[in-house]
């Protein structure tokens, strides 16, 4: 019995013991609790409930900037809230660094004033800059620039001026990002214009603007590194996607891009000290009723530089003017310095399984620098068919000698390029 009581008394000390433990940690726990806020996901801030009216009248500016000031100050992961409805807005800054990551939530359309005001060059009307770890999830989410007015007045054909109308959507500096979900339409200049990024992703994009919509670019990206589109449509006046100096390691995949002027890099050339432009791929993608389909362009008379690695792949062509080209007379306007060849050096550049519908005689027209020649360039499964009346398709290639394998329609290279072709 002595035994059996003593163990009884053991075991009520080491439940007292194991109690007060328990409960002095709770008590560490909720007094840590008031001196540190929580890790986890921080408020949800509400446009409307900032006095956002969503009525597509009422000038919602500042709602949005006082719900991004709150959020960007949060110390914890914040989102903002955008609900449904037309929100008027005037130029915004969504501007970092934050002091954690915002997401946006968008289920409601973004509208800009539909008065042409032209600005400093390469002006944003939504601005997203210095941003990490930053998302915005569209949900089919519309920026609409009401841009009908401001084509009326481009005047950029006459001057080679073309660069002080709004950006509808610019991206500068963010990191580790993705915008998801998200339309632009009808924007006054560039839709969407992409600089200084490093691991963006861009997915599920629409881009939608008429043929007559002069200098609106659907996708412009510059010294970026390992960006990421993938699913988009594009509709628009000018390039669907256009790609600027200093631009590595950029995918494009299942891209639906016309009416506009096709998918280009460049123009390269037109100013000194260009960074290279290495490491992209465009795949699985279709290019309709453009006036060009995967397209190089160099500036005659231009300063040295890069682009390299380069991969065209698994792309359809349908009613196209000119699918596959190389321009290092690139020329638009007649405003350029035609003293000498381009000295941008062309190496490293593959089509592989191109096929389609032509809408000129010449298909492929490789028209290289005599300056500095292009090197190291490849066609692999080519196969055009020209829908005219003037014969079959054509190749015309100058100053380059391509590496040829599996079929080629037209033959390769049976004509020499020219400037004028």
């Amino acid at each position: 019995m002595v035994g059996l009581r003593r163990a009884k008394t053991l075991l009520f000390v080491v439940l007292v013991v194991m109690a007060t433990t328990i409960a002095n940690g709770a008590k560490m726990l909720k007094e840590n609790d008031k001196d540190e806020p929580s890790k986890g996901s921080g408020e949800t801030i509400d446009v409307k409930a900032s006095g956002a009216k969503g009525d597509g009248i009422t000038d919602d500016s500042k709602a949005f900037a006082d719900a991004w000031k709150k959020a960007c100050e949060s110390k914890s992961p914040s989102k903002i809230k955008v609900r449904k409805g037309k929100y008027l807005v005037k130029t915004l800054e969504f501007k970092g660094p934050c002091k954690s990551a915002v997401t946006f939530e968008m289920d409601g359309h973004i509208m800009a004033p539909s008065k042409a005001t032209p600005g400093k060059p390469h002006c944003g009307w939504i601005n997203f800059e210095k941003l990490e770890n930053f998302n915005l999830n569209g949900h089919g989410a519309i920026f609409d620039g009401q841009g009908a007015t401001a084509w009326k007045i481009n005047d950029c054909a006459k001057t080679g001026k073309c660069n002080t109308l709004p950006i509808n959507i610019r991206i500068t500096g963010l990191t580790n990002s993705k915008i998801k979900g998200i339309k632009s339409t009808n924007s006054k200049l560039f839709h969407m214009n992409i600089i200084n990024c490093k691991n963006l992703t861009l997915e599920d994009i629409g881009i939608d603007a008429p043929p007559e919509s002069l200098n609106t670019d659907g996708i412009h990206i510059g010294r970026s590194d390992g960006v990421r589109l993938v699913r988009a449509k594009i509709k628009t006046g000018d390039d669907c996607i256009s790609i600027g100096d200093g631009t590595e390691n950029f995918l494009v995949e299942n891209v639906e891009c016309g009416p506009g002027h096709g998918i280009a890099i460049g123009s390269l050339g037109k100013y000194p000290n260009e960074q290279p432009v290495r490491g992209v791929t465009i795949r699985r993608s279709l290019i309709k009723n453009t006036d060009n389909g995967v397209r190089i362009k160099t500036w005659p008379g231009s300063p040295p530089g890069i682009v390299s690695n380069i991969l065209f792949q698994d792309i359809t062509m349908d009613n196209v003017s000119l699918p596959i080209l190389i321009d290092q007379v690139y020329c638009p306007h007649g405003h350029c310095k035609k003293g000498g060849p381009s000295k941008v050096k062309l190496s490293d550049i593959t089509y592989r399984d191109i096929k389609g519908t032509s809408a000129s005689k010449v298909a492929v027209k490789l028209l290289c620098s005599p300056g500095v020649p292009c090197t190291n360039i490849t066609l692999s499964n080519i196969d055009f068919v020209y829908t005219g009346k003037k014969g079959p398709a054509v190749s015309a290639c100058s100053d380059v000698k391509p590496k040829l394998k599996g079929k080629m329609e037209p033959p390769a290279c049976t004509e020499k390029a020219k400037p004028d072709s």
